[in-house]
């Protein structure tokens, strides 16, 4: 039996993928050639073959409403990954691959199966066309990525066929891009010397600035945050690009980070900022708390000591629990939904898939897409507002009824069929 990009991965069995050099591949875009087909079998593992498999884990998986999700491994490279499809309601999924330590597979599987449902919501608020998903995979980036690990993944990704598009996240760079993209056509966050986007945190940070701006408005009546306390969890790549934009606005800079060469790096560029370590800096008297490191900041621990009137920030998952929300409007508090504030990211990546082919990723273009936040952001607080519902909850309903009208269309891609 014969498995060809496209076709639906297996539930079970072994998915016998190239080990040599990449073959010849279609023009970057949302149409590609298909490639040769791998043979699929089942029972014991080919040596050299790389596995897919769904996890047999129903009580995290049963409830969870996604399209799709597969356990890649690939035993000659190391590789242990997860992919989730969430929605391609609207399009192809789209996420970023997430490189990190996890715990445990349980540990990781929970994280992508929250962070693709949503991507399929960022997209979905953000007037964009596409669908959901996202990838871990598991290891310490700093050890154990190589070159055939990447590319390992890049083959499991070009077998969906299209139906999931990668891009940069945690642990992940462009540079790795470049790489998983000799193995797979969607990719995006490429270089732009091999014709991608490049890095995404330059215009995430642009986003969560306009949600900023936005919250600011609703908040105190204005957009400006000059002279605003405004602290900053996380300076590396988008933290270090937000810090820019508020002290060009004038606010006042509090930051942390666990690296001290990311708060040397952010001092060099702004000396005016204050550093406080991390459990400071929460607690800390600010009008703004901005968290854009790991996710789960907001925890009924932290709601007591939290003294500042407006989150928002890059994180993904920001709240440890649902129930946090409440407890944050209750104390007066105004929760940015983070994947509402975080779409710039999306907005580029998004702009280099749709366009590949088409005369390709343009900056300013992305940029506009990216600043449209600023009104979405507005939307929802007022929807939040007029409804008498969380923001959060608020934001999910956007993004529920748009990919409600997109799914009476059509209720899940099939790659090569309209």
């Amino acid at each position: 039996m014969l498995a060809r990009p496209g076709d639906a991965v297996p539930a079970t069995g072994w998915l016998r993928c190239h080990s040599g050099p990449p073959t010849h591949r279609s023009t970057p875009g949302l149409t590609r050639a298909r490639r040769p087909p791998a043979r699929r079998t089942t029972g014991p593992s080919p040596q050299g073959a790389t596995r897919v498999s769904v996890f047999d884990r129903t009580d995290q998986l049963k409830d969870a409403g996604h399209e799709q999700v597969v356990f890649c491994q690939d035993p000659a490279s190391g590789l242990r990954a997860i992919i989730a499809v969430y929605s391609t309601a609207l399009g192809p999924a789209l996420g970023g691959t997430r490189f990190y330590p996890y715990s445990s597979e349980d540990a990781a599987l929970e994280d992508v199966l929250k962070l693709s449902k949503a991507m399929a919501y960022k997209a979905a608020c953000a007037g964009i066309d596409l669908g959901g998903g996202k990838a871990v995979i598991l290891g310490d980036p700093s050890r154990d990525k190589t070159e055939p690990l990447l590319r390992a993944y890049g083959r499991f990704v070009q077998a969906l066929g299209g139906r999931y598009y990668t891009a940069c996240d945690i642990g992940t760079y462009v540079q790795d891009m470049d790489v998983i993209a000799k193995e797979s056509d969607y990719v995006t966050g490429r270089s732009p010397e091999n014709g991608g986007a490049g890095d995404s945190a330059v215009l995430t940070a642009f986003g969560v600035f306009q949600a900023m701006r936005a919250a600011a408005e609703h908040t105190w009546g204005s957009p400006s945050l000059a002279g605003r306390r405004v602290a900053v969890e996380g300076v590396g790549k988008v933290g270090y690009h937000l810090v820019e934009h508020l002290v060009e606005d004038g606010a006042r800079v509090v930051v942390s980070d666990i690296s001290a060469a990311a708060i040397a790096r952010v001092r060099e560029a702004a000396p005016g900022v204050e550093v406080l370590g991390n459990d400071e800096l929460r607690t800390a008297d600010v009008d703004v708390y901005a968290p854009c490191a790991l996710g789960a900041s907001l925890s009924d621990e932290l709601l007591p000591q939290l003294q500042a009137k407006v989150v928002c920030g890059a994180a993904n998952n920001q709240l440890e629990h649902p129930g946090v929300e409440k407890a944050l409007a209750d104390r007066g508090i105004l929760y940015t939904p983070d994947y509402v504030a975080n779409a710039g990211g999306l907005c580029q990546v998004a702009d280099e898939a749709l366009h590949a082919g088409k005369g390709g990723f343009r900056f300013e273009r992305a940029k506009a897409k990216a600043a449209q936040i600023y009104d979405t952001t507005l939307q929802v607080f007022r929807l939040a507002d007029a409804e008498g519902v969380p923001p959060a909850v608020a934001a999910d309903r956007l993004g529920e009824r748009r990919m409600s009208e997109g799914g009476q269309l059509r209720s899940m891609l099939v790659p090569g069929r309209p």
